[in-house]
């Protein structure tokens, strides 16, 4: 007979070999990002770096930008991570990896189109379907018959923008009843601005819906880049799904990527130092904006809109747009199906001279130095989006190259345009193409 200390131990042997057993066969997380020299993949470490530092430098002398970050990674491995500059030109505070910048338009991608992809998958949203089927009170006239494709690849005819801010405004310089107050109010409770500017309850779908619904369609259906339909996106996503849009893409994907730095209304989720300040706004909100977004229509929107608003540092960014490479999924879960993804990213209207996918950017289908801000070697496969801020997120997959820039060139002003002439982004990142076709 088996004593009863003998037994114990042998069931406690027993269970640690089955859990050693079930490790074993663990699949390792192959497809998550991790550190690596360049070395790792036959890059000089110091050439490279000295070559962006040079350029970098070059273009805050010239004050394109008092700072940024940059992330470069191959087949998964950041190669290369680095902050430069400072979060001001006052030099008070320098620029570390995990600060966290307005991504602006990138939001587009990172957010909305995300979103459309998840319901895609779901089966609630399919992109052949109309304007006036998912937006029914919005979608009148012309835009009722709009295919959803075409709004999403900028191929609809939509207005390119609407200025939500001045159209509050009358001839005289005061509001408009039912716009925006010096003054807080049951009727006036959300704060849009430090020197006390207050947004009605009831504006975003009063007035944002209604100016949007006014707004004129382009009869030619040809490219014409226009954020309008990314307003309404959030609150489809809500019907759709169930939740809140921002609580649906922190829940779907950026909580369970460990990317909790990907943020709206940054100021409620971080402390003021370690968020990166945009213009200092001298028209509207009159305010250093600090922790608030930078877009005038995300800003009346309460911070949380399909086309501007979102925050992040270039890690947690990156961890989108690896999973998007990895063909929708990373670590041990699935996130989107790989035919999605290609789906959305693909070129839709190629022979009409459209470049673009479905909310994602694709490169010049005509390669132009001065107007591309993508290196030229980019492969036709290849996405990303560029922010008003000065920020650019451009995955390769055919190269497995995921290229990432995040820097506020609007400060102090939006006039800065030394991002551009200087072609800062595109010299990073032909670079790094020139680099890696060298070790060949």
């Amino acid at each position: 007979m088996v004593p009863k200390y003998a037994f114990v131990l042998i069931v406690f042997f027993l269970i640690c070999s089955l859990e050693v057993l079930g490790q074993s066969h663990k699949e390792p997380e192959e497809n998550i990002l991790k550190y690596e020299k360049p070395e790792a993949i036959g890059i000089d470490s110091k050439f490279l770096d000295q070559e962006i530092t040079n350029i970098i430098q070059e273009a805050i002398v010239a004050k394109a930008f008092p700072g940024c970050q940059i992330l470069i990674a191959k087949k998964g491995l950041v190669f290369y991570e680095k902050s430069f500059g400072h979060h001001t030109y006052a030099k008070k505070q320098p620029v570390k990896n995990n600060d966290i910048y307005d991504l602006a338009s990138i939001t587009k991608t990172t957010a909305a189109t995300l979103a459309l992809m998840k319901l895609y998958d779901e089966g609630k949203f399919d992109p052949e379907k109309t304007m006036g089927h998912y937006f029914p009170k919005v979608a009148k006239r012309k835009k009722k018959h709009l295919k959803m494709r075409d709004v999403l690849a900028h191929q609809a005819g939509l207005k390119p923008w609407i200025a939500y801010w001045q159209e509050s405004k009358r001839k005289n310089g005061k509001f408009r009843n039912r716009t925006l107050s010096k003054r807080y109010s049951a009727r006036y409770p959300y704060k849009i601005s430090n020197i006390g500017l207050y947004l009605h309850k009831d504006f975003i779908k009063k007035k944002i819906y209604k100016m949007i619904r006014k707004s004129k369609v382009n009869p030619q259906k040809e490219y014409l880049y226009s954020g309008l339909s990314f307003y309404l996106i959030p609150n489809l996503v809500k019907r759709l799904s169930g939740k809140p849009f921002e609580a649906f893409v922190y829940d779907e994907f950026y909580k369970p990527l460990g990317a909790t730095n990907l943020r709206f209304n940054a100021s409620e989720h971080f402390k003021l130092n370690e968020i990166v300040p945009t213009e200092v706004d001298t028209f509207f909100r009159m305010q250093t904006l600090h922790g608030v977004v930078h877009d005038e229509g995300a800003a009346m929107m309460q911070g949380v809109s399909g086309n501007a608003g979102l925050f992040s540092n270039a890690f947690d960014l990156a961890k989108v747009y690896q999973m998007l490479l990895n063909g929708g999924t990373y670590g041990e879960k699935r996130y989107l199906k790989e035919e999605t993804i290609n789906q959305f990213i693909k070129c839709q209207f190629c022979d009409s001279g459209n470049r673009r996918g479905m909310g994602f950017d694709k490169p010049l289908i005509e390669y132009d130095a001065q107007k591309s801000s993508v290196a030229k070697d980019v492969s036709p496969e290849s996405f990303g989006h560029t922010g008003y801020t000065g920020t650019l997120v451009w995955a390769d997959p055919e190269n497995d190259l995921l290229f990432i820039f995040l820097s506020n060139r609007v400060h102090p002003t939006r006039e800065s345009r030394a991002i551009y002439t200087l072609n800062v982004r595109p010299r990073i990142h032909n670079l790094i193409y020139r680099l890696l076709d060298e070790r060949k």
